[in-house]
């Protein structure tokens, strides 16, 4: 897995939501990844999108293992601390 680049879109925040993150992963666009400030002001979470279906909200994607995810993770991470510090 090699990822390309990545984008983020500020926002006006809104609990904890800062930003928008866009990445490509290979030849894959993975988009509307949430990019949070944590409340203790430690840095930065993610959540990847999701749609509500009836009572439930079910994961429109979401990485394999979680060695992809931490490299997704660290690759926004990255490009936040960039923009935001």
């Amino acid at each position: 897995m090699l990822i390309k680049n990545v984008e983020l879109v500020p926002i006006r925040p809104q609990q904890g939501l800062i930003a928008i993150a866009y990445v490509v992963l290979d030849d894959l666009h993975l988009g509307c990844i949430g990019v949070h400030k944590r409340l203790d002001g430690s840095g930065y979470r993610i959540t990847y999108p999701t749609k509500k279906v009836g009572e439930c909200n079910v994961a429109i994607y979401h990485p394999i293992d979680k060695k992809t995810g931490k490299e997704i993770e660290t690759a926004i991470t990255a490009k936040a601390e960039e923009m935001f510090g």
